[in-house]
């Protein structure tokens, strides 16, 4: 299955995944003349401030299997896509905006408001397609392609997931040859109260 994967570690927080989402969703594809469209695009990917300084969150559909947004929707507007079966789709036309979807999304990442697509002038349920469109013209989401840190990529989820593992590892080598013996060692009131448990259990056992 492809997919976007998210490395969260990477994210910087510029925004551009969020940029190249509301263009891509917008009616000219033009990021100069979608700011003066009406209703105004609305990226589908949101970056989120993290727990800590200078940390980022890029939150976005996971399409999940099954959907709990699929299965609560009443009127029938979450489907799977014909073609590309593991996407989750909208149809705003068919939208009654009971924000069911919204309360039991467990990433918080459908929103509501008004689209270019739908005929009648109401807010809808919106959330991210995967670039549907791109991907059947062979081309890749565009959060992932805006995205220059990689945070955001795009390709097979156990090859990504694999790569990440592989990062990581990489990552606690290098940090574990840069520790010093001294630095391993316990200090010592954690070895003295390591000591005294000891003694303890010897008690103990008598």
């Amino acid at each position: 299955m492809k997919t976007v994967f998210i490395n969260p570690e990477r994210c910087i927080g510029c925004k551009h995944c969020e940029i190249a989402c509301a263009v891509e969703h917008s009616e000219s594809k033009n990021i100069y003349q979608a700011v003066f469209e009406e209703p105004l695009p609305r990226p589908r990917i949101h970056v989120e401030p993290g727990l800590y300084l200078n940390t980022s969150f890029p939150n976005k559909c996971r399409q999940c299997d099954p959907a709990p947004c699929l299965q609560v929707c009443p009127s029938g507007a979450i489907t799977h896509s014909d073609d590309l079966s593991e996407i989750l789709l909208i149809d705003g036309n068919k939208c009654i905006l009971c924000g069911m979807c919204g309360m039991v999304c467990p990433f918080d990442v459908i929103t509501y408001g008004r689209t270019w697509t739908v005929r009648l002038r109401k807010d809808v349920a919106v959330k991210c397609d995967q670039c549907i469109d791109r991907q059947r013209r062979g081309e890749i989401p565009a959060c992932a392609e805006a995205c220059k840190v990689e945070a955001l990529q795009f390709g097979e989820i156990n090859e990504l997931v694999k790569a990440a593992r592989t990062r990581l590892s990489e990552a606690v080598s290098v940090a574990v040859g840069e520790i010093r013996p001294e630095m391993v060692r316990l200090p010592a009131h954690f070895e003295a109260w390591r000591e005294w448990g000891e003694i303890v259990n010897e008690v103990n056992k008598r």
